[in-house]
């Protein structure tokens, strides 16, 4: 094996060699997670007693549709989740979020991030600037403060070096942060556009100990998009009262189309059911009349491409930091999430990296990406993802904000060697670029 079989430079292909290397016992790590994780996804088929069947296909209402009640309760077990909603209706994280957010909140109420300020596309979902800078802003009458639902955050509980929720001070923290009206406590787990830390399971476990103990009666909302999988176990297993994610993200496994869930307590899936279709109808319909067997293949795929995920952004953080670049996490740090982030520093350096990204991918490789607008967003948006199913971040793709100090953030890569593969081809770009 040399590099003239991958079409890249020798210095490319010996360093990437040498991180490899390096990596074996973060691997090997990863490798053991991944055994648990596989053995958990199993156990939930077995109890779950999934066959054939639950692959076909309903129509119309779906009324009775195993295949959809057999899906959530396969979630509900590897979540640790007394019910799931699991649905195709869904295209996103952010609209799962909204669905949960508005069956959960209503006039009066208090939504509490405890993480900051949201990513960007869920801040016009609550109705604040979407800059984050709490500038005069008008928000959308259909936004959860423009129906009159009350907004507070703060990032005093997050500690932004190590990623963990805690100190002496949380619990006072949290007193003078919950309303005495009804509050749903918001957690956002993986970093979004920003230099935080993912918040880690045992960060996410010290809240909630707290959190059930003082105010049993809170309501706690966890994004858990980038971030399944990456531990021997998910939020609901701490008492989270409700979970959701997206299906083109981890759990999906590459295999998902489309769609997302929310596993939790049964009390509050059905209350996001009847926000996503209607109440007295809830979880009792909707149809798919393409079937199933992709969701629940790629459920069972998931803590293995998750793994190899993982594994990617290893190395990429040991590659490019090696390049003279500033990278987080570190290669050597446990992992919350399948997020890198590579600060590039100059513009036309996150411009080239993105495209040797897309020139990298399986699909749509002949596509250049540039800057542009996007919805949700303040500012403009480089975005690399020639992925099989668009939008997916559990397959390679990289993105990132068109402003200082211009980070790459890398996620996804069904497989390692594609990452890798991706690695050298934007060294080699970016030695093009620093040598015109």
């Amino acid at each position: 094996m040399n590099h003239s079989q991958f079409d890249v430079s020798k210095d490319a292909f010996d360093l990437a060699l040498d991180c490899i290397a390096e990596l074996a016992e973060v691997w090997g790590r990863i490798d053991r997670l991944v055994f648990v994780n596989q053995a958990r996804v199993l156990k939930g088929f077995g109890d779950a007693r999934i066959s054939l069947s639950h692959m076909w296909p309903s129509t119309g209402y779906g009324y009775g549709d195993a295949g959809r009640e057999g899906l959530e309760r396969l979630f509900a077990k590897v979540f640790g989740g007394e019910g799931s909603l699991v649905r195709l209706a869904w295209t996103a994280g952010t609209h799962v979020l909204k669905t949960a957010l508005f069956g959960l909140l209503r006039p009066g109420d208090t939504l509490l991030s405890v993480t900051g300020t949201p990513y960007e596309t869920l801040r016009p979902v609550i109705g604040i600037e979407p800059d984050g800078k709490g500038l005069s802003y008008e928000p959308s009458r259909n936004s959860l403060i423009g129906l009159g639902v009350k907004y507070r955050e703060t990032s005093c509980l997050v500690d932004f070096e190590s990623g963990l929720i805690g100190g002496d001070d949380l619990e006072r923290i949290l007193a003078e942060q919950i309303a005495q009206e009804n509050t749903v406590i918001y957690i956002q787990r993986s970093r979004g556009y920003s230099s935080r830390k993912t918040i880690s399971m045992e960060s996410l476990k010290v809240l909630m100990a707290i959190v059930n103990r003082r105010w049993p009666e809170a309501v706690t909302l966890v994004d858990n998009c980038y971030c399944e999988f990456t531990d021997v176990y998910e939020p609901p297993a701490l008492g989270v009262s409700l979970t959701a994610g997206s299906l083109i993200k981890n759990p999906g496994g590459g295999f998902a189309p489309t769609g997302g869930y929310v596993v939790g307590r049964e009390e509050y899936v059905n209350l996001v059911a009847e926000s996503l279709y209607a109440p007295g109808l809830g979880n009792e319909a909707g149809s798919n009349p393409h079937g199933y067997r992709e969701v629940y293949q790629g459920l069972f795929l998931a803590p293995k491409v998750v793994g190899e995920a993982l594994k990617g952004a290893s190395f990429a953080s040991l590659f490019f930091s090696k390049l003279g670049y500033e990278t987080d996490p570190g290669p050597f740090e446990k992992r919350g999430d399948i997020v890198q982030q590579i600060i590039m520093k100059e513009p036309e350096a996150l411009r080239v990296l993105a495209r040797a990204v897309q020139a990298a991918s399986p699909v749509d490789s002949f596509v250049s990406p540039e800057p542009s607008d996007m919805p949700g967003y303040s500012h403009q948006v480089i975005m690399a993802a020639g992925t099989f199913v668009q939008g997916s971040s559990i397959e390679l793709s990289c993105d990132g904000p068109f402003i200082p100090p211009y980070s790459a953030y890398l996620q996804g890569g069904l497989t390692k060697e594609h990452v890798i593969y991706a690695c050298m081809k934007a060294k080699d770009a970016l030695d093009k670029l620093a040598y015109s």
